[in-house]
């Protein structure tokens, strides 16, 4: 049985292919449950390990210490089962992505996407390897190698074009980026990864009113309740109207769209969070949506897992108040940050400075923070998160500056912000503050 790239799919039948290329679809494109459609593949062929295997992948990038739980479950399932290269690869790269060992996984991906170039759901695990990893590189050249071997009429094309658009974005190509993104888009106006691509490159251009009308046009295209990055296009679109100065709209999009359905989901969180946080360094009284973030995070932030994640679930905790709960958390992370692999390097390095400076600009003591997260962003972009999510440090950064009267790093943290973004309404006011210090 071959699926619909043409990839072998070993002791399956009809139901179960027709099923995994549903959850191929799905994952590539951000609509729907690849889940689901991944149980009614293993129900259909219970002796195929390639289903379970993938799933498992899938559970094992959600970031969140259940699903990881439950990625390990799965692949002691199919451990069993007869093997082929796709599931062994798949098995090996999940093993290591819930060992913490992301730039393994990662190699690993390189190999089996090298071997199997149109296999799609193991070119797309590698691409987020590579985001959660924060390799620009990476996520640009991976799919670069694999572009040759797909076809304009190979089915899910155009999500690789999609992939392409948003490595060549983070990687600094901004116009290749976007006409390669559009090029997707094109081809398949439901893919919301493509769109974000987009969006983001007119974030990072300080295109803010193209932002916003590309958003507005597009709407019906990513907003809708199946597509799973519904929430960070919000979040993308609240961040062009802080641009503008736009404060009330921003928090209007929080209220009705981002937590108008409030999501356990990590990546909705960790907007949650970060847009609560942007709202706050803008003057918005923000103070009574803090407590039912900090409470829905409270399982999918366990100090161990992914400190991406526990810095955004600290900001929450710091905004309603809860500083036992972030000291809490800092313990479990310092305890982390004792033992072997990568992400106990990333949390002992990147993740626990960065809560303490937030902490420390939290209680106001600015001198202190701007002294610990000024070293810190240098480095922050070695575990996770794109460019635009990162910013949060810079801002707060120049904030922390500006507000103990250090006028000289504040206005060259603030010049840095003009020269990528020389006519952006917020970036000139932080200026302005920052000559009047």
């Amino acid at each position: 049985m071959l699926d619909r790239q043409g990839n072998p799919v070993h002791h399956a039948n009809p139901a179960a292919v027709a099923a995994y290329d549903e959850a191929v679809a799905a994952f590539s494109l951000y609509r729907g449950d690849p889940l689901a459609a991944l149980d009614t593949a293993c129900a259909a062929a219970p002796g195929a390990a390639l289903p379970p295997t993938a799933k498992a992948l899938i559970l094992a990038l959600a970031t969140e210490p259940a699903a990881a739980a439950d990625a390990r479950a799965l692949l002691a399932e199919a451990a069993p089962l007869p093997q082929d290269s796709r599931s062994t690869a798949m098995a090996a790269i999940t093993a290591a992505v819930l060992d913490g060992e992301w730039t393994r996984a990662a190699l690993l991906a390189d190999r089996h996407n090298i071997d199997h170039p149109r296999d799609l759901l193991a070119l797309q695990a590698g691409h987020l390897i590579d985001f959660f990893r924060a390799n620009a590189r990476s996520l640009r050249d991976r799919v670069a190698r694999a572009l040759p071997a797909w076809p304009a009429a190979l089915p899910g094309r155009s999500a690789v074009l999609g992939m392409y658009s948003f490595g060549l974005e983070e990687a600094g190509d901004y116009a290749q980026a976007e006409a390669t993104g559009r090029t997707a888009l094109d081809a398949e106006p439901g893919d919301s990864w493509a769109h974000h691509a987009v969006a983001h490159v007119m974030e990072m251009q300080g295109r803010a009113e193209d932002g916003i009308g590309w958003m507005i046009a597009r709407e019906s295209h990513w907003a809708a309740e199946e597509c799973f990055f519904r929430v960070h296009n919000w979040w993308h679109r609240a961040l062009y109207h802080l641009d503008l100065g736009q404060t009330g709209a921003a928090l209007n999009i929080y209220d009705r769209q981002v937590r108008a359905t409030p999501s356990a989901i990590a990546v909705d969180l960790v907007d949650a969070a970060a847009l609560l946080w942007r709202l706050d360094l803008s003057g918005a009284d923000v103070s009574g949506r803090w407590a039912e973030v900090a409470d829905t995070w409270g399982p999918h932030a366990d100090g161990s897992t992914y400190p991406f994640n526990d810095w955004h679930a600290c900001l929450a905790d710091l905004g309603a108040g809860r500083e036992a709960q972030v000291a809490t958390r800092l313990a479990r992370m310092k305890q982390a940050a004792a033992g072997p692999g990568e992400t106990a390097r990333w949390i002992g390095s990147i993740g626990i400075p960065l809560v303490e400076g937030f902490a420390a600009f939290h209680r106001g003591a600015y001198a202190a923070a701007a002294e610990t997260l000024h070293p810190v962003r240098a480095i922050a972009n070695a575990f996770g998160g794109s460019h635009a999510q990162r910013d949060l440090i810079d801002w707060t950064l120049a904030e922390a500056a500006l507000r103990s009267g250090n006028r000289r790093l504040s206005e060259a943290l603030v010049a840095e912000r003009l020269a990528l973004k020389p006519h952006s309404p917020f970036t000139r006011g932080l200026m302005q503050r920052a000559r009047q210090a």
